[in-house]
């Protein structure tokens, strides 16, 4: 053994300090694909302007105050049916409440709304997609007739026939709401579930002897979870319209709480006198729509590009 041998320092493998070195391929791989992302939405300014409404509305919702120091539910008579202006950017209404403030504040209510009834018809139609492509047979037979029936109401029928038998109220809607989408999430889910589960690895997993619960969840779920995380992005405009369209119908939180569709509904008696009352909020429902449906698309072209 040379002296060379004796004094040079050893080098402890990263694998017995558990710790990884600075330059792991795993972090240069993310940070890679972190700044592919933000390339791929600066590069877009459709993307980019869909991501900046959507961060926006969900800001509203989380901190109205920060947006406006206008009272949502007291107004001032005398500032009666004002158009929009600097003091007013969305105009005053019949009692002269401050018309922007009251779509800030309402963000809060639409969206967890919006957000119960995406959770809803994403736990629902998941599991149902997922029982049906895995275990397939007779499972499949009736999960299938199931969603079969689902497809065949349109989803705003269901829902109001839905809401007809629980009553009134937000989270009602979010549920009726919900249910109406199941059948979407189910088809999705379940497509890809039949695809994954005739992958090589999913048929060593089983090969193993490894219980079909655990397979499920280490490789068949993870793996079939991206087109229905995409479809997430999409039913969230899609609620978000059913959400307001209920509301607008009265079936949501009664005034004076500033819904967005219950806005939209209170200003039907002004259309010829103060056309900002109807049309201000119902841009903002349509611009979250839109919004909500790019960056859908946007989800499912790097989907596939994957």
């Amino acid at each position: 053994m040379t002296l060379q041998t004796l004094t040079r320092p050893r080098v402890t493998p990263a694998r017995e300090t558990g710790h990884a070195p600075a330059g792991a391929p795993g972090d240069v791989t993310r940070a890679r694909r972190a700044a592919s992302a933000a390339r791929h939405v600066l590069g877009r300014p459709d993307l980019l302007l869909a991501v900046v409404v959507l961060l926006l509305v969900a800001a509203w919702a989380v901190a109205p105050q920060a947006f406006t120091g206008q009272d949502p539910l007291v107004g001032v008579p005398a500032d009666r049916l004002q158009p929009p202006s600097a003091a007013h950017w969305f105009g005053t209404d019949h009692l002269g409440r401050d018309v922007y403030a009251r779509v800030v504040h309402g963000s809060s209510l639409t969206l967890r709304t919006t957000a119960l009834a995406v959770a809803v018809g994403l736990v629902l139609g998941s599991l149902l997609g997922l029982l049906a492509g895995f275990l397939r047979g007779w499972v499949d037979d009736v999960i299938g007739r199931l969603v079969d029936v689902l497809l065949a109401i349109p989803s705003i029928l269901l829902s109001l026939a839905i809401i007809t038998a629980l009553g009134f109220g937000p989270v009602k809607v979010a549920v009726a709401v919900g249910i109406g989408s199941v059948a979407t999430f189910a088809r999705v889910m379940r497509a890809e579930v039949l695809r994954v589960s005739t992958s090589v690895y999913v048929e060593a997993a089983r090969a193993s002897g490894l219980r079909w619960p655990a397979v499920l969840g280490r490789h068949v779920l993870p793996n079939s979870s991206g087109p229905v995380l995409a479809l997430v992005a999409l039913d969230l405009g899609t609620a978000v319209l059913a959400v307001s369209a209920l509301s607008f119908l009265g079936y949501g939180t009664p005034p004076p709480a500033p819904e967005w569709g219950a806005l939209v509904s209170g200003g039907r008696d002004y259309l010829a006198t103060a056309w900002w009352l109807t049309t201000l909020p119902g841009l903002v429902i349509v611009a979250v729509v839109l919004a909500a449906n790019r960056v859908s698309r946007a989800l499912e072209k790097t989907g596939e590009d994957q």
